[in-house]
């Protein structure tokens, strides 16, 4: 089985790192394309993989193709390689804004098509993907599909209906929490503690926070209760919160998001 990346950025990168490290493929079984040789060359050196400055070589040569280009340039792209793409490959999409409908009418035949929505915790094994099929993926297609996206964390398959809301819970929401863990750093600084220390303070309780959301299956409301002690520090900050509208605004953030995925 050959997988193929058109795109070797970031989400590529992590995508090929997670399924290396889990040893679903071997470097003998990638290949990838980017128009940059200095792209190019430094995914040689970091994972030894096979390379091509041609996107239809990519195209040509895989049974699984993974399309890992920014969506303004997927028409260019899948203009480029529609008629190297057979009836068997499975192309997987990662593009946001890019519907089921859009790619298969750019491909302008029939494909099997898988659309993925990843998020940039990937970069370190902890992603959360959103996966949709057309109606000519088999189930032991989609079940590859899903084993691929959760070599870089978790996966789950859902509706197309419901991508866009994947995409506001899960693919923006990093750059919401970052913004939520500096703001903590900012107020523990002013509090005395050295920034550096105040990073990795608010970093961990977040990610301690989530891991034991996921663990422990208890309600995030149950969990926020065993840290309000009666009369104590923590419901003053949560007071402070809820007067200022933080659920409110996070609702109203991830509605915004929502709506602008459904123009793109």
């Amino acid at each position: 089985m050959k997988i193929g990346f058109i795109g070797l950025g970031n989400m590529a990168k992590a995508m090929i790192g997670g399924m290396l490290q889990k040893e679903i493929v071997s470097v003998g079984d990638l290949i990838g394309s980017a128009k940059s040789e200095k792209t190019l060359e430094a995914m040689r050196k970091l994972y030894g993989i096979e390379t091509s400055a041609h996107n239809r070589d990519v195209a040509e040569a895989a049974d699984i193709l993974i399309l890992a280009v920014k969506p303004q340039f997927f028409q260019e792209v899948i203009e480029e390689i529609a008629d190297a793409v057979s009836a068997d490959t499975l192309v997987i999409s990662i593009a946001a804004g890019k519907t089921i409908a859009w790619i298969e009418q750019a491909f302008h035949k029939e494909i099997k098509l898988v659309r993925c929505m990843p998020n940039t915790p990937a970069l370190v094994g902890e992603g959360c993907t959103g996966v949709c099929i057309n109606g000519r993926v088999s189930q032991e297609e989609t079940q590859m599909s899903l084993k691929l996206m959760e070599s870089f964390g978790r996966a789950s398959l859902v509706p197309e209906s419901l991508i866009d809301a994947v995409g506001a819970v899960s693919g923006s929401s990093p750059a919401y929490v970052f913004m939520f863990i500096e703001a903590m750093a900012d107020a523990a600084v002013a509090a005395g503690m050295p920034r550096a220390l105040a990073y990795e303070f608010a970093a961990q309780a977040v990610c301690g926070s989530a891991k034991l959301l996921l663990e422990s299956g208890k309600h995030p409301g149950e969990l926020k209760d065993m840290v309000c002690s009666p009369g104590g520090t923590t419901i003053q900050g949560v007071r402070i919160l809820e007067e200022r509208g933080m659920r409110g605004a996070v609702m109203d953030a991830l509605a915004a998001v929502v709506e602008q995925s459904r123009k793109l």
